[in-house]
């Protein structure tokens, strides 16, 4: 599905604003600044990625990017905050919307997955990362090597969020002693509760950041009521415009006093638009 085809389903989506916007009032919570601008720095990469060329995502080097099976991102490192940031993009063509749809679950394996017990998987987000993986992993693998003080982060917005959260147990996983950090932005819900749980003790919830928009209705299209779970931590930026008051870091997987709290109206305009930004639109940031 295209870009221009995600705003024509935000039109519909406008009037899921007017009764949202009581539910978003009066929720005094608020994170610290620099939380805050780690939030905002890498919706920069999940947007970046949309972009064809990419030559110098947010002025740094761009070690590697790739576009294979309809899966596309990117391995930037960033020399200045010592870190390997992983980039995926998010629904943009036909065949994005192709994976998005395969709804199924599937037992989760990739590689170097070990002891994840009875996680299950949306197929086609699984599909989307496994076609990538090898060149992912030999990657980030010779980039941890030749700076292992460095951080790694996996990011990407909407049907990229899903695939970085594969990535981010992939890399975990083949880098057990690397600090590894998980950023996603409008992720819809990937597998079942014991993959979610999977994803918490691996990764760890403090290293995960799971940014919903006000009523973005892609985190919750995935239903519960068809097994799937949300893993934490949840940060919902509750208000607009986006501000370190208007972000409350939620409890648990699918905390019923955030996102959760607002019936999903699918693809709408609060996914386009992450911390005052909105996506795939700018290609400033790829200089």
């Amino acid at each position: 599905m295209r870009f221009a085809s995600l705003a024509a389903f935000c039109v519909l989506g406008l009037a899921s604003s007017v009764f949202a916007s009581p539910l978003l009032e009066g929720r005094a919570n608020g994170i610290d600044q620099a939380t805050y601008n780690d939030l905002e720095r890498y919706t920069k990469y999940s947007s970046a990625v949309y972009q064809l060329i990419c030559p110098s995502p947010l002025g740094n080097k761009l070690v590697k990017s790739f576009d294979i099976s309809a899966t596309q991102g990117f391995v930037v490192r960033d020399d200045s905050r010592k870190e390997i940031i992983v980039a995926f993009r998010g629904t943009l063509e036909i065949a994005d919307a192709f994976v998005d749809l395969q709804i199924l679950f599937t037992p989760l394996k990739s590689t170097g997955l070990s002891g994840f017990g009875d996680a299950q998987v949306h197929t086609g987000f699984l599909f989307a990362y496994n076609v990538v993986a090898s060149t992912v992993l030999s990657t980030v693998k010779a980039q941890a090597a030749a700076y292992p003080s460095y951080k790694i982060i996996a990011t990407g917005h909407s049907l990229g969020g899903a695939t970085a959260s594969l990535a981010a147990v992939s890399i975990k996983s083949a880098l057990p002693n690397a600090t590894v950090k998980l950023y996603t932005y409008g992720q819809p819900r990937v597998g079942n509760a014991a993959f979610a749980t999977y994803v918490e003790n691996l990764i760890g919830t403090d290293n995960i950041f799971r940014a919903v928009h006000t009523y973005d209705g892609v985190p919750t299209i995935l239903f519960k009521v068809l097994g799937y779970r949300h893993f934490a931590t949840e940060y919902w930026n509750f208000q607009d415009s986006a501000s370190p008051a208007r972000v409350k870091k939620c409890t648990g997987g699918d905390d019923p006093t955030c996102s959760d709290s607002i019936p999903s109206t699918f693809i709408n305009p609060a996914h386009l638009l992450y911390f005052n930004q909105v996506m795939a639109i700018n290609p400033l940031l790829c200089i």
